[in-house]
């Protein structure tokens, strides 16, 4: 269930109600209190999931502006009565545009915290690489945050916004050259210090299969990319975040690795498994999406409606005009 915030004119409001009550799946719509800055009415109401992205589009129609709309999600408990327990059971599995493309707006910034994140997984990435371990491996992936740009760029593609998409690849792209760079960095300092020879063969164990590119490198990184992309619907992005990260931060530090100690030919292989990783976990994140709304659509919702982006997007916009940034 979700609670929606209108902040309407005083002249919109009957009309906004209007709307709203025409909708089966709002209820308890309540009209709040005047703001003291604008003069405008608070009207808030409880919107199943499959009518969030049509009332948005409704109540804009009305001339309410996008800065004035908001949702939040928000978990009920229910009592249960002889049916089973009240309320709609089907407000989890349905895509929520307007939540999900907020969400793809959030996440293609390039934050000093993100660069960050990306280097100690490169480190810890290249440290398994050198010492052969799949533990540190495992433990890079769970710090890396790549999932998030790249499932805005998904969301970019399938809403056909060029320039989110452009700024998710501008996120990505740093952050695993960041992450190449830190373990081919690594790499010379652990030579330089005689700690590893240039001859040493990181080929060995389930390493090695990041040298090359083999069916399972595809296999594996299109399956990642259908988890990545309903993590990030659901905001378990955190939970999930390691399906995405196997088939990047692995791959990104073997490159490093290769490179600092001159190994060039798995420098490049390694390259190649990280280049159709993105490729498979950009088609099959884009295409979950896409499926998803074609399944609203054969429901009888509005899919992929070109809604503003939600508050925590606005505020986000307001904080880059005061630095002087240009928002998208």
């Amino acid at each position: 269930m979700y609670i929606l915030r209108a902040f309407a004119d005083p002249g919109q409001v009957d009309e906004a109600v209007a709307a709203l009550r025409a909708h089966e799946d709002i209820r308890h719509v309540v009209l709040g209190n005047i703001t003291t800055d604008t003069g405008k009415i608070l009207i808030t109401a409880e919107v199943g999931a499959e009518s969030v992205d049509e009332t948005f589009a409704a109540l804009q129609r009305l001339g309410i502006e996008a800065r004035d709309l908001s949702v939040s999600r928000v978990d009920f408990a229910r009592p249960i009565t002889a049916d089973g327990i009240a309320g709609d059971a089907d407000d989890q599995d349905t895509l929520v545009w307007a939540e999900v493309a907020d969400a793809a707006a959030e996440n293609v910034s390039l934050r000093p915290s993100y660069l960050a994140y990306m280097i100690v997984a490169g480190v810890i990435a290249a440290f398994g690489v050198v010492e052969r371990s799949p533990v540190l491996i495992v433990g890079a992936m769970a710090v890396s945050p790549d999932l998030l740009p790249m499932s805005a760029a998904c969301v970019a593609l399938v809403a056909k916004r060029p320039r989110l998409a452009g700024r998710a690849f501008g996120t990505l792209a740093p952050g695993l050259f960041l992450a190449v760079f830190a373990a081919y960095l690594l790499t010379l300092g652990l030579r330089l210090g005689g700690y590893v020879s240039p001859d040493m063969d990181i080929r060995q164990g389930v390493i090695g299969a990041l040298a090359g590119v083999n069916v399972a490198t595809v296999g594996v990184a299109l399956a990642a990319g259908v988890a990545g992309m309903l993590a990030f619907e659901s905001r378990a992005s955190f939970a999930v975040g390691v399906a995405i990260s196997v088939t990047t931060i692995p791959a990104a530090a073997y490159i490093g690795v290769a490179a600092g100690l001159g190994q060039w030919d798995g420098a490049l292989g390694a390259l190649g498994v990280l280049i159709v990783n993105l490729a498979m976990l950009l088609l099959s994140g884009t295409a979950t999406l896409a499926l998803q709304a074609l399944r609203e659509r054969a429901k009888g919702h509005r899919a992929l409606p070109r809604v503003a982006p939600g508050r925590a997007t606005q505020q986000a916009k307001s904080k880059a005009a005061r630095r002087g940034r240009i928002a998208p």
